[in-house]
């Protein structure tokens, strides 16, 4: 094997690595978040539902419960990274309704719409859908993150 291959292919084993550890930050980040988040909507539905109303979400009841329980359980598969291709895709959803009924309004350029919090978390939950966990995950253990 030549010096340069020798080098590139060190260069690449660092890269994976690094990227591993990023995606291990940026799921315990996010998933804390998201965690927290849920649970202050589970302990206060009466609250989220009536917001939720104020928004035009129908069924605001059922749905605070949706997107609550939504956010805290998969938050936590997130954090540990268990099924987090999965539980990526209800936090997606999540994030595109509350894109669509709470945020969209506010926006009045595309300058303003890629500043959005909520945008940032769709495209990594669509991001760890695509990609899965890395390898310091639940799911790498398990080898269910293919």
């Amino acid at each position: 094997m030549s010096k340069i291959t020798t080098t590139l292919n060190r260069i690449k084993d660092f890269a994976a690595c690094k990227k591993d550890i990023i995606l291990l930050l940026l799921r315990i980040t996010i998933g804390i978040i998201f965690i927290q988040a849920g649970w202050g909507k589970l302990t206060n539905l009466d609250r989220t539902a009536l917001f939720f109303g104020s928004i035009g979400i129908p069924a605001p009841f059922l749905n605070a419960v949706l997107a609550s329980t939504a956010e805290f359980v998969g938050g936590i598969a997130l954090l540990i990274g268990f099924h987090a291709r999965l539980a990526c895709l209800p936090l997606a959803f999540t994030m595109l309704i509350a894109i669509i009924t709470a945020k969209l309004g506010d926006v009045s350029g595309f300058s303003d719409f890629i500043r959005l919090q909520e945008l940032d978390y769709l495209l990594f939950f669509l991001l760890i859908a695509g990609i899965g966990a890395g390898k310091y995950s639940v799911d790498a253990k398990l080898g269910t993150d293919e």
